[in-house]
Formats: C-alpha cells, sequence, structure tokens
C-alpha cells in the first residue's frame, strides 16, 4: 500500500481510504461479522483511514464503526463530518461541537484524527448551503477551538457547492484537508481543459490546494456507481444517488462511461473499476481516495486495484484522446 502525506498535517494515509457511507453501504447496513471482517481485511492491506459522517444512516455508521473498532482494536485514522442545518446557523460555534460530541460518543472515541465540514459552501446561506463568511468568521474558529481541546487533531470541509465559494475557503488557507469530487467523468478538479463537459467546473481544486499544504480525499470515484458500468445496485448500497457534478442522473452517466471501457479493449485495465482507481490516485495532489463498497468482494476488487499503482503515461493519454470522443 502507498502512503501519501494529508496535507500539512503530518499524518501519513494510505492511498485508499475506508468509505463507511449510505452509497455503498456496508458498515450502515451489512452484518456485524461482514463490517467487522471488511474492517480488517482493509487493515491487513494497509488501509489506515476510515471515513464516516454524523449523516450516513442518521449516524448508525458512526456507531457501527465504533463498534468495529472496540471489538477489534484496530489502529486507524478516523475521520467524522459535521452537517449544519438551518436552524443551527444562530448558534454555528454550539452546533459544531455538539455535534462532535455526539459524533464521539457514538463513534466510543475520545478524539478524532479529521472532522469535516459536510456541508454545501455558496456566496451566501440557503438552505442546506452555508457561506463563505460564515465558514471563514464562524466555522473555521469552532474547529480551531476544538482542535486546542484535543478533540480534534485537524479539520477539513466538503469541496461541495459554489466552485467560487470553494476556492475561496481553500485560498484562506486555515482548513487542513478538503474531500474533492474527482473522476473520470469530472476530472475539472484537477484544471484539464480538454476534460469532457461536466455539470460542475471545479477549475482546479486539487493543484491549489496542493500549494495551500491542504491534504485532499478523493471521493466520487466511481461516481456514484456509474464508473462500475452499470445502473445495477447492490442491495446493501443506496438505491437512489444523485449524481454530484457529471451527468443529470445514474443512467446519463453510465452511457458517459461506456466510451471509457475502450481502456479494457485497449488493454490498459483489467475492468472500468480498475481504470476509474488508478486514474484517481495517478494526481500527485490526492492524499487518499475513499472505497464505500457493499460487500466484501467489491472491496477486495478496488484494493487489488489500488495496489496496481497508478496509471502509466500511455494509459493517461489514452483517457485524454477518449474525453474528446466524449464531447464530440
Amino acid at each position: 500500500m502507498e502512503y501519501r502525506a494529508l496535507g500539512r498535517t503530518g499524518l501519513n494515509v494510505s492511498v485508499l481510504g475506508f468509505g463507511c457511507g449510505d452509497v455503498g453501504g456496508l458498515i450502515v447496513k451489512g452484518d456485524p461479522k461482514d463490517r467487522i471482517r471488511a474492517a480488517q481485511r482493509a487493515v491487513e492491506l494497509g488501509i489506515n483511514y476510515f471515513d464516516t459522517a454524523t449523516s450516513y444512516g442518521n449516524g448508525v455508521s458512526e456507531t457501527h464503526l465504533g463498534e468495529v473498532l472496540k471489538a477489534t482494536k484496530l489502529d486507524v485514522y478516523v475521520g467524522t463530518k459535521v452537517r449544519l442545518k438551518p436552524e443551527d446557523l444562530s448558534d454555528l460555534r454550539g452546533a459544531v461541537t455538539r455535534s462532535l460530541e455526539d459524533s464521539l460518543r457514538r463513534l466510543q472515541l475520545p478524539s478524532v484524527e479529521l472532522l469535516q465540514l459536510h456541508n454545501p459552501l455558496a456566496a451566501a446561506a440557503a438552505g442546506s448551503s452555508v457561506s463563505t463568511a460564515q465558514v471563514i468568521d464562524e466555522i473555521i474558529p469552532a474547529l480551531e477551538a476544538l482542535k486546542k481541546q484535543g478533540k480534534v487533531k485537524f479539520y477539513g470541509f466538503t469541496a461541495l457547492g459554489d466552485p467560487a465559494a470553494i476556492h475561496k475557503v481553500i485560498d484562506h488557507g486555515a482548513m487542513f484537508s478538503a474531500q474533492v469530487f474527482y473522476n473520470l467523468l469530472n476530472p475539472t478538479a484537477a484544471g484539464n481543459a480538454t476534460a469532457p463537459s461536466a455539470a460542475v467546473d471545479f477549475a482546479g481544486l486539487l493543484p491549489k490546494a496542493k500549494s495551500k499544504g491542504i491534504g485532499t480525499i478523493g471521493v466520487r470515484v466511481l461516481a456514484a456507481g456509474a464508473l462500475t458500468g452499470s445502473t445495477a445496485r447492490h442491495q446493501l448500497a443506496a438505491q437512489s444517488v444523485a449524481p454530484i457534478g457529471t451527468g443529470p442522473d445514474l443512467a446519463a452517466d453510465v452511457r458517459s462511461a461506456e466510451v471509457l471501457k475502450k481502456l479494457v479493449k485497449d488493454g490498459f485495465v483489467s475492468s472500468l473499476i480498475e481504470a476509474a482507481y488508478r486514474f484517481t490516485i495517478s494526481h500527485d495532489a490526492i492524499s487518499t481516495c475513499l472505497v464505500g463498497a457493499s460487500s466484501l468482494e467489491q472491496f477486495e476488487e478496488v484494493a487489488g486495484a489500488v495496489l496496481k499503482g497508478p496509471l502509466p503515461a500511455a494509459a493517461l493519454t489514452r483517457v485524454r484522446e477518449l474525453w474528446k470522443e466524449m464531447r464530440s
């Protein structure tokens, strides 16, 4: 397993992280024995970062992960998230603190390595979005206070929402990590001008984050399953997942991914899933990327792909050629 620096945190994280979310569903809905075995297998393969959130199963993911860690005594880094509600806006600092306290109780941990803001960002607060001013003036100070108390070692955010707002928070420089949406269907976080048409242009977030010493966590590597090449869903997986930054729905993304199957035909990879993960870890600004599996078999497939390392230069050249086909 390759390890990379998580920005300026001083932590070296496995290039593949264990995602505990609803999209895959194993930690949220899986059998307790399967959850334990998957976590143990992850550590056997060298994975040292586990990612959860308050919103995954309404706290169930944190509870189950806490049970797994208590039962196995695995020594891993844990990241969780705080998702603020509109009613929290009058007391953002208090809401961040209360959310973390609830997370630590469910996780049965005294602290976590990483706490991340999970709301979309916007110029002005609206719905589930928080404003850049709220992030900089209230949320970051609340996160910093928790860091000083030793309840979190570092803090970050999910780079979702208005790209200009996201860039403003990156430019501010206080955050230690960013969850970045970067995959074969929307590689705009790398700033690639030849990328296929995407619903959101993340405008080179990855190199900017790297320049600021902000570690990056690649998410939606499979575009919510579209880069499996199929619309079929495992029984534990979320049955309906809204695309983020790609097409209008899963079916449209699967159709877009069809062109990329030529990477398999050309002999660069054995599967579209392998192509997706090896592409994401090919960017040197990616610290780690998450696998959200529904089964141990799915997890093993992704881990096997990542262990092969980044795509070679010839494969990346072919990817750029296929993006041109997708745009034509």
